[in-house]
């Protein structure tokens, strides 16, 4: 609460689950876990294919507890009615710890990074987990999770993405014979079940997303934040904290070693370590014959474009897929098109209550073979339909501009008919057991084509994808906000992580209007490690974080008056400290849900300094009137 200067009272209320702030009683019921009794969906579920799903699912993971039923998308009378046909069974969930063989000859690398966070076991220390994508942390994290249990000691596991959970859980189960679960897919009574069992001692391990890291333990010994970088970890609304930062804090008060894991560390945790607060453990290789992917930048300036896709890039599929190869579009935009425009008068679709512009999205509209379509708001999510004429001057003549997933994947099925062909976006895996099926189908090998957002570049084993093509490289780059550049890089090596990963050459191809931009370059010429070098460089001339500390205090209100006066009046406050102050000026976007948003940028080269002036500001509020303001302590971005 001190630290992100959020209310006390409000910080405890995020700390305990919503059953035990109402002051319910312990588990009532024993919790369940449900397995399969047959080792293939029988032909007899032929016509319920639904169920037949679930079953197959239920195969793959091995049994699925209570708690993931949410995560894997399969609804509870589902599976009541799969063990009424004797297809499944459920059982009292008692978790039983083991450690089963790793089975797994380590690297000497691998070797040398359990080594070292061993030998801090017992005491705080922070370790750097940089491993290139497919090197095998997971294998070291869970070599040192073996030590904590023979200790006797509880781990605590953070993933990003609750779609994530899943394969995580069945790995860590199949290794140590039981782990639980905590993420906002369970139920209420399945989070405060997992947060008890935690705080005695009955779960030993934790795998969970942001909130896991605020749940209590009996004896915690370990604390891994896989894919550390990652944006989920960063509680947007309310305390808005990062799970990240919590984590180390945690490890520090409890006197544990804490593991961040990723193959594109933040630069806030690469300064750490160049300053040596850090401790690193590098996996430069992969395990094997896999080998890393080769770049190629696609200058499209002059090209004509097919929906997005240069030709010479569409000649590189064809090659990858006619060698039985997999091919990864990258296109970091659901939707179909991002702009409806007016050919005549330039008039644009923009949302009633945001200042956006409005996506279309399209899908079959049933047994009649037409397809529907409709206009949404990505950012508050009213939905639109699309106009026959310009609104303004009445033309018909309306575009729908630029490319999302839904027409990328609409032009490949037009060019490669016979190929299979997988969305994967926020639009198609709204059911997790939709996302582990075409996981599933991929995994299986054979020819395909993934088309889809940043959820492909989130720690999914591919190893059948040979080529990914990165459509759009160039926003990210050129954007004002000055973690932009850093999360799209990122980006790019995360998706291109997917390549290349069972022994078979891999490359990646980006497009670009911009093919001379430093930050580019530095990334495709000398890797993670150069645009790190380049953007650090960018960062301290600025003074922008890692080189300096940054707040931004936020108001809205339906009153835009409103909310400027209220940051002015912040201003003020504030302008007596030693800290640097840009603003009031609009967000992004300024109307959001018929709320208008301001901001005021707080920067200083002493964290000390800006935490006095906040503190000062929360002793001495400004008048808000009906505005709401707030305080974002190390904001994901400025914009």
């Amino acid at each position: 609460a001190d630290y992100y200067h959020h209310p006390i009272g409000s910080a405890y209320a995020t700390l305990l689950p919503k059953l035990a702030r109402r002051g319910a009683s312990a588990r009532a019921t024993p919790a369940l876990t449900w397995q399969p009794t047959v080792e293939a969906p029988p032909a007899a579920l032929a016509r319920a294919p639904a169920q037949r799903r679930a079953l197959a699912m239920l195969i793959e993971y091995g049994g699925v507890d209570d708690a993931d039923i949410a995560a894997v998308g399969v609804p509870r009378r589902m599976l009541k009615t799969l063990e009424g046909r004797g297809l499944v069974r459920s059982v009292p969930l008692e978790p039983t710890y083991c450690v089963a063989p790793g089975g797994i000859e380590l690297t000497d690398e691998q070797r040398e990074a359990v080594a070292a966070i061993d030998a801090s076991r017992g005491r705080a220390a922070v370790h750097l987990l940089h491993g290139v994508t497919g090197s095998g942390k997971t294998e070291v994290y869970m070599r040192v999770i073996e030590r904590v249990l023979e200790a006797g000691q509880q781990a605590l596991v953070l993933v990003p993405e609750i779609a994530l959970t899943p394969q995580t859980t069945r790995r860590f189960r199949t290794r140590f014979g039981a782990a639980a679960t905590l993420h906002s897919g369970a139920t209420d009574r399945q989070r405060f079940d997992a947060w008890i069992d935690c705080l005695s001692g009955r779960h030993r391990i934790l795998i969970g997303t942001r909130s896991a890291v605020l749940a209590p333990f009996q004896s915690l010994g370990i604390i891994v934040v896989d894919e550390e970088h990652d944006m989920s970890y960063k509680q947007t609304e309310g305390l808005t904290y990062s799970a990240r930062d919590v984590a180390v804090k945690r490890g520090q008060l409890l006197g544990i070693p804490v593991v961040l894991g990723s193959a594109t560390p933040c630069l806030e945790t690469l300064e750490n370590v160049r300053r040596r607060r850090y401790g690193v453990a590098r996996l430069r290789q992969r395990p094997g014959a896999a080998g890393l992917p080769r770049f190629s930048v696609l200058d499209v300036r002059g090209l004509t474009l097919r929906e997005g896709l240069a030709e010479p890039l569409l000649r590189r599929m064809d090659r990858h897929l006619a060698a039985d190869g997999q091919v990864l579009v990258f296109v970091n935009r659901r939707g179909y098109a991002p702009v409806l425009v007016c050919g005549e008068c330039g008039w644009q679709a923009l949302c009633e209550h945001c200042d956006a512009r409005l996506t279309t999205h399209r899908w079959p509209g049933g047994a009649s073979g037409s397809v529907q379509a409709l206009m949404i708001c990505h950012h508050c999510e009213e939905r639109y339909r699309l106009p026959a004429a310009c609104p303004d001057c009445g033309s018909e003549r309306l575009r729908l501009v630029g490319v999302g997933t839904q027409r990328a994947e609409d032009a490949l099925a037009e060019r490669y008919p016979g190929v299979p062909l997988y969305r994967i976006d926020r639009d198609t895996t709204r059911r997790t057991d939709r996302l582990a099926a075409d996981l599933d189908a991929i995994r299986a090998g054979g020819a395909a084509i993934l088309v889809g957002t940043q959820m492909l570049a989130k720690g999914h084993h591919l190893p059948d994808v040979t080529l990914v093509a990165v459509v759009d490289a160039d926003a990210g780059f050129l954007s004002a906000d000055f973690r932009a550049p850093e999360r799209t890089a990122q980006l790019i090596v995360q998706v291109a992580g997917r390549a290349g990963r069972a022994g078979r050459p891999g490359e990646v191809w980006i497009q670009t209007l911009d093919p001379d931009n430093g930050n580019l370059r530095a990334l495709v010429d000398s890797g993670y490690e150069g645009f790190v070098r380049t953007e650090r460089d960018i960062r301290r001339a600025v003074g922008m974080p890692p080189f300096g500390a940054l707040a931004v205090v936020r108001a809205e209100s339906r009153d835009e008056a409103g909310a400027v006066r209220v940051l002015e009046d912040v201003s003020t406050r504030m302008s007596s400290f030693a800290v640097q102050l840009a603003g009031p000026s609009p967000a992004f976007p300024t109307r959001r849900a018929d709320r208008y948003r301001y901001q005021l940028l707080a920067l200083s080269e002493r964290r000390g300094d800006l935490h006095r002036a906040l503190t000062a500001l929360t002793r001495s509020p400004p008048d808000a009137g009906r505005a709401r303001w707030s305080i974002d302590v190390d904001p994901l971005g400025v914009f």
